[in-house]
């Protein structure tokens, strides 16, 4: 029912949306005569305000179309060589007319990014793609919105989450590919790895974990406690809803992504306020606010674009993850096997910490290295990024210029004496 509300607010609050937008962009345009007085500026910054607030925030796109890389500008195109029903496998197709350049591009790492599955779409992870094209041929897991996803494909467990990550790193060739995993997906990409070392497989050349739960009982955040408060009953009868009409996935049982924003926002109102509050100021300024104002719509298109998850798979994911701990300790079974990383052998792990992260705390990733005891000690390494929060472990300043040379140098180490293979 609550779902359906929602939905039925969303459709009252598009034609004012619509509106504001359209006065706001009427009232500040140059060929009003009367742009430049102060009232007129106001009403237009109230309007621009107002379209923000009440918007429809869709998927955006990655929209990276050229990189410097192997010695040239090339353009970049998005692929999907692998599509699931509730999962995309999105390759970034580099392409240079330059015969040298398409050479060394061919020399470079491959490497599997593993987008969290927690609410916002896998465009989250722009800037860490835009920097990885740079010196590596990447492919993406881009999660399909499950509101969008028909009755009729079935459910998504967080056990199908870790077989799907072994799908793909078995279609992309594990002997030659390096596995990058952001927040959640720690935890699922740990146990296939692990998995596949179990089974006898080949397993990656690396693994780089960041900021993730892999043990979430050590230095608990808030979202850490918010989940042990609870019992998994109030989650299921308090965060579950159905999907309404109008969508593939009418009928289907998820946790809505406005929930989780509802929840984001939460955890921080006062900062959200304030950029609110600036954004207005610099509707104000006029045209010597633009470039704040590109800024703050840049970053809330993203943070307000989430998407839905399916209700096993979320239910599962706090109980194993963050009530249980069952990774941390050793009692997680995926599809009747028991996860073991300690048969990891031959993959080098890295991992990312940050150290203002208020969403998994210190400790909490690096912990993987306790439960990878069958990797030698020369191949594992550890990074804590100073004065970094979470979001800031992928994304903006400090991943450029601090994080990413590290996770650079590290898959090159690992990849020493790897003939690659073109796909």
């Amino acid at each position: 029912m609550m779902y359906r509300l929602y939905d039925l607010q969303r459709s009252w609050l598009d034609p004012l949306s619509h509106f504001a937008d359209a006065s706001a962009r009427a009232l500040a345009s140059k060929e009003n005569p009367l742009s430049w007085h102060p009232a007129v500026r106001l009403a237009s910054a109230g309007h621009a305000l107002v379209h923000r607030v009440t918007k429809r925030y869709e998927k955006p796109s990655f929209g990276i179309t050229e990189v410097q890389a192997g010695g040239g500008r090339v353009a970049v195109s998005e692929q999907v060589t692998i599509a699931e029903p509730f999962c995309k496998l999105v390759r970034f197709q580099r392409c240079s007319d330059d015969p040298a350049v398409m050479r060394a591009l061919a020399e470079q790492p491959k490497v599997l990014l593993c987008a969290p599955l927690s609410g916002h779409h896998s465009t989250l992870l722009r800037d860490t793609v835009r920097s990885l094209l740079a010196d590596h041929e990447v492919y993406v897991t881009d999660w399909v919105d499950a509101r969008d996803v028909p009755l009729s494909k079935g459910v998504f467990h967080l056990d199908d989450y870790v077989h799907t990550v072994m799908r793909f790193i078995r279609s992309l060739g594990a002997a030659q590919l390096h596995v990058v995993s952001v927040c959640q997906p720690t935890v699922p990409v740990l146990a296939a790895v692990s998995l596949m070392a179990q089974a006898g497989e080949k397993t990656p050349l690396s693994l780089t974990l960041m900021g993730g739960p892999i043990n979430a009982q050590v230095s608990p955040t808030e979202v850490n406690r918010l989940a042990v408060q609870h019992s998994y009953d109030w989650f299921e009868k308090r965060m579950i809803h159905v999907t309404p009409p109008g969508y593939a996935g009418a009928g289907r049982r998820v946790y809505p992504g406005f929930l989780q924003l509802s929840a984001f926002v939460a955890m921080n109102p006062k900062h959200h306020l304030k950029s609110y509050l600036r954004y207005w100021v610099d509707s104000l300024r006029g045209s010597s606010g633009e470039s704040a104002r590109a800024v703050h719509e840049q970053f809330y298109d993203e943070y307000n674009a989430v998407l839905d998850m399916d209700a096993p798979y979320y239910l599962e994911t706090v109980k194993v993850v963050f009530q249980e701990f069952r990774l941390a300790n050793g009692t997680w079974d995926v599809k009747g096997t028991r996860v073991r990383p300690s048969a990891i052998e031959t993959t080098a792990i890295f991992t990312v910490e940050g150290e203002d992260d208020d969403i998994s705390g210190l400790g909490q990733t690096e912990f993987a290295h306790q439960l990878c005891s069958g990797v030698p000690a020369e191949k594992h390494k550890h990074h804590v990024a100073a004065e970094c929060g979470h979001y800031g472990i992928f994304s903006g300043r400090r991943w450029r210029e601090s994080i990413y040379p590290v996770l650079r140098d590290f898959i090159r180490e690992s990849d020493q004496g790897v003939v690659h293979v073109q796909r």
